[in-house]
């Protein structure tokens, strides 16, 4: 597998899904597509997802697949997103 680290990329999120309790009415979104360098990418799978807090500042992570490559992508409380790093399979 090959893994590329990037310094903050900016991508912009067009779709996003929500999953969760119904019965408590608590839904959390989660990222479908983004937009990266002008090309589109949907992703297929949702991985884990991190809360993460630095100061007064909470960070989302999110891991993602669009089937061959995985993605971790963060959002912080400006819902500001960023490629932090991808992974691309064999």
């Amino acid at each position: 597998m090959k893994i590329a680290n990037f310094d903050n990329q900016n991508i912009e999120i067009t779709a996003v899904y929500f999953r969760g309790d119904r019965d408590q009415r608590r839904f959390e979104s989660y990222p479908r597509r983004m937009v990266m360098n002008g090309q589109e990418y949907t992703f297929l799978e949702s991985g884990m997802r991190y809360l993460v807090q630095k100061g007064q500042q909470l960070i989302r992570l999110f891991d993602v697949s669009d089937g061959q490559t995985e993605y971790r992508l963060r959002v912080d409380n400006n819902n500001h997103w960023t490629l932090v790093n991808m992974k691309a399979g064999a």
